[in-house]
């Protein structure tokens, strides 16, 4: 199967994954009045704003994998992605990267003023608790670990310290091994968390084999994520990226180009996504998470 076999069949699995999610998603943030409207307005920007909804998909695609109900780990992937959504408009405020646009459009708080994005980014976070808690496919039991994952995955022992680090290197210069950790934190926990859930939504437990599959998958795939886009940063205009013209000239950024060549990333993002394809490719059925992983390695956006 070559490229562009992957690249047709990994786009499938999006939209497909995309769609069902997306359905999910489309039912939050309706009400408010007068005084509070803004609020939903605010979080349903951000949440419907497209994207590759690659973590989610990653979620619905384990749970396919080992042979569990899609629907059933519906809730841990729009969770997933609530909380994806909620690091992203934080990460895009005055106090971190201070960027106007995200996919293209003005950021939340160019449209909606500081005040309001750091607020329904709270509220994402916040909401996606309760929507893996509320999963009423899958026992009490799972309900709780996932709540669990999601926390270790987006709190101080995961996101929030990949942010903590990558701010601490806009005054420093990192060493390889802190860009290492840099990464497995920020980019790298959720993408695993991610794939953890839906092997738990297919019914398989932390320690089966199953689940060491998927969390060497992601953190393959989730490392070499991360190298193409530090690649596609340097390769690809802001505006096709859909960023601020200029955003990281304005900030000093470890990148895994600070050690490598591009060809030499490239190179490395390779080896890892075959690594990836490797631990799930004796599986029936491997071939969608395959082409996802062969296709988010050769993307030009």
């Amino acid at each position: 199967m070559g490229n562009v076999s992957y690249e047709a069949v990994a786009k499938a699995v999006l939209a497909e994954d995309g769609a069902l999610v997306e359905s999910l998603l489309d039912t939050l943030y309706r009400g408010g009045g007068r005084t509070d409207a803004v609020l939903d307005e605010a979080c349903r920007y951000s949440l419907m704003a497209g994207g590759k909804r690659v973590r989610p998909a990653l979620t619905l695609e384990f749970c396919r994998l080992f042979g569990g109900d899609p629907e059933a780990a519906l809730p841990f992937a729009a969770a997933v992605e609530m909380i994806h959504t909620f690091s992203l408009v934080h990460d895009d405020l005055p106090c971190m990267d201070d960027d106007d646009l995200r996919r293209g459009r003005p950021t939340s708080h160019k449209v909606f003023g500081e005040a309001y994005a750091l607020l329904a980014g709270d509220g994402l976070a916040l909401d996606a608790f309760g929507m893996a808690a509320s999963n009423q496919a899958v026992s009490p039991e799972v309900r709780a670990l996932a709540v669990t994952l999601l926390s270790r995955g987006a709190g101080c022992g995961g996101m929030v310290r990949g942010q903590i680090v990558d701010m601490f290197g806009e005054q420093n210069t990192l060493t390889y091994e802190e860009l290492l950790v840099l990464h497995a934190h920020k980019t790298g926990a959720l993408i695993r968390v991610a794939a953890q859930l839906g092997v738990l939504a297919a019914g398989y437990d932390l320690d089966s084999a199953e689940m060491k599959v998927a969390e060497t998958y992601a953190e393959r795939i989730g490392l070499a994520f991360q190298i193409i886009d530090d690649v596609l940063d340097v390769t690809s205009t802001p505006e096709a990226m859909g960023k601020s013209v200029g955003g990281d000239e304005t900030h000093h950024k470890n990148t895994f180009l600070t050690f490598a060549e591009v060809s030499e990333a490239e190179a490395y993002a390779t080896r890892l996504t075959e690594e990836a394809v490797a631990e799930v490719a004796p599986y029936e059925g491997a071939e969608r998470l395959i082409s996802l992983a062969r296709y988010l390695a050769v993307r030009k956006v």
